[in-house]
């Protein structure tokens, strides 16, 4: 009996950013879920406010496919999974196809999951065809399901768009030009799912006037199972302190799975809504996030410094990431100019700043394994401290961020992925 299982799949992609892959994918994921279907949505490359917005539409958790960060093995295993559960899967890129490494189109040709490609029609007509045809035919063995038009102006536009497109280049639709399901966005990225209000509406408006013009599923992709070998019960009886609010909000869905399969108890607060940590936890972990959006509530919370503080003179550990990180520091600034006092438990300070600062895959060695993650940050930090450890960008480029390690505090820009090493993971969170 094959162990294979089938459920169709695409890859939607783009030729660059600002095609509007993610609005056609939460379109998608919307309009097949109100169809009845059963839809898995994942991300390809290392993000957190997409799949927000994904897992909204489709009602069903977003996670993250990289062939660096994540992992072949993870990407796979959680696609046989999702195929189990789905009547379809959806994949949305990152970038344009063929940028990065891995790209999304070493995704789509590793995977096996044919692309959709992702074009914005607006202010174009036949040159809508020759885009396609050089993004279907760049790569030789690409697999390529069809072409999907974005920001149209209505039928007759669609009809000039598909004007000259390729025998075998399917057409599978378009989404009107309208303002009333557009994103919202800022300086990281799309806004927060939970910060726009009529996200329900603005999904449900998009789903409603998506032309698709295909049968209702794509063809079939077989996904095989792969083997899976769960961490050892290294954080076993551990109670663990996570963040999560609009200022820390940038957690892998992957991250708390793997902290418990660890065996670590899980306690969630609140620092913008005034709480301290929870009682009787053994570590802390401060995700990334928007602490600059929050710095009046960040630093009214007394009650949180106070028990951070002496968490730490405990020796107990904390594991913090890029927004974490600048909010265990002693001051952090916005992009307005304005300062507030926060944790101090880091000595210095950080500023925003409109221009990014650091971008990119790191990884870094300890003694328990290799731990893999991406930075993403628009501040600058300035610190007496010196670094415990520097990460290594796995494209040979010098870029390196510093990790800092005060008593059992580990501190770094990089947002590191979990199941990339959950033993290095145990080893900064265990007791």
């Amino acid at each position: 009996m094959s162990l294979l299982r089938h459920c169709p799949a695409l890859l939607l992609a783009a030729p660059s950013s600002g095609q509007g892959k993610t609005t056609v994918t939460a379109a998608l994921a919307r309009y097949h879920r109100q169809q009845g279907r059963r839809v898995r949505v994942f991300k390809a490359g290392p993000d957190f406010l997409d799949p927000m917005i994904h897992e909204q539409a489709s009602g069903a958790p977003v996670h993250s496919i990289d062939l660096w960060i994540t992992g072949e093995a993870d990407a796979r295993r959680r696609l046989y999974q999702a195929a189990g559960e789905a009547d379809l899967i959806l994949l949305e890129g990152v970038m344009g196809l063929f940028d990065g490494q891995p790209s999304s189109a070493d995704i789509a040709c590793t995977l096996g999951i044919p692309v959709l490609l992702c074009i914005r029609g607006a202010a174009m007509a036949q040159t809508f065809a020759a885009i396609a045809h050089g993004l279907a035919t760049y790569r030789p063995g690409l697999p390529v399901a069809g072409v999907f038009a974005n920001q149209v102006s209505g039928e007759r536009h669609y009809a000039l768009l598909q004007e000259g497109l390729a025998p075998g280049l399917t057409a599978f639709g378009y989404l009107p030009d309208r303002p009333d399901f557009a994103l919202p966005s800022r300086h990281l990225g799309l806004v927060q799912a939970s910060e726009v209000a009529d996200l329900e509406t603005r999904l449900d408006h998009a789903a409603a006037q998506l032309q698709w013009t295909q049968p209702a599923l794509p063809p079939p992709v077989a996904f095989a199972p792969v083997a899976d070998s769960p961490p050892p019960p290294l954080l076993a009886g551990q109670h663990i302190a996570v963040a999560r609010d609009a200022a820390f909000a940038f957690i892998y869905p992957a991250n708390l799975e793997t902290l418990e399969q660890l065996g670590a108890h899980l306690h969630f607060f609140s620092p913008v809504a005034g709480e301290g940590l929870p009682p009787s936890v053994d570590a802390v972990y401060l995700p990334g996030g928007y602490p600059e959006l929050h710095l009046s509530a960040l630093a009214a919370n007394q009650q949180l410094k106070a028990d951070l503080t002496g968490h730490v003179q405990a020796g107990r550990p904390v594991l913090a990431e890029c927004g974490g990180m600048l909010y265990l520091l002693e001051y952090l600034s916005d992009l307005a100019g304005h300062t507030a006092p926060l944790a101090g438990i880091l000595p210095g300070e950080a500023r925003m700043q409109k221009r990014l600062a650091g971008l990119g895959p790191q990884a870094l060695s300890l003694p328990e394994g290799t731990l893999r993650g991406h930075r993403f940050h628009y501040s600058t930090m300035h610190t007496p401290l010196t670094p415990w450890a520097q990460t290594v960008c796995p494209n040979g480029r010098p870029h390196r961020e510093a990790v800092y390690r005060t008593g059992r505090v580990t501190a770094s820009y990089v947002h590191w992925y979990f199941p990339s090493s959950p033993q290095a993971v145990a080893a900064l969170l265990g007791a």
